[in-house]
């Protein structure tokens, strides 16, 4: 089972994100700021990282840089209510982008593909 943690400062997206990925087959962590998720990231192991790119007070874009940086290995998906970010050269680094939707069929297949890649 893969172990996946969500970064997204809003608690209701971290819930809903959280119950539809454990249905799903993931064990999944939330952290609601780059700081709590830079933590976890160090004391535990993931398959991957599904990261919200505007946070309150933060960005996920600097979390980004750092995970690729200290875990180049780490495979992120950006997940974000904003589009324009696709043209962010500092986006270009995760390994998936999806809109957020309430549907989150998009987002589970990216996490399947992403895994999948990882796993070959």
């Amino acid at each position: 089972m893969a172990r996946l943690l969500v970064v997204d400062d809003e608690s209701s997206i971290r819930l809903l994100y959280s119950q539809e990925l454990a249905d799903a087959g993931y064990d999944v962590v939330t952290a609601g700021s780059a700081a709590e998720a830079a933590a976890l990231l160090e004391g535990s192991e993931f398959d991957l990282v599904v990261l919200d790119i505007k946070l309150k007070n933060e960005s996920g874009l600097d979390l980004l840089q750092k995970i690729v940086k200290e875990r180049h290995e780490m495979p992120v998906i950006l997940c974000t209510a904003f589009s324009c970010y696709k043209d962010d050269f500092s986006a270009w680094l995760a390994d998936g982008y999806v809109v957020k939707s309430s549907d989150l069929h998009e987002l589970k297949e990216e996490i399947r593909k992403v895994l999948d890649k990882k796993s070959r």
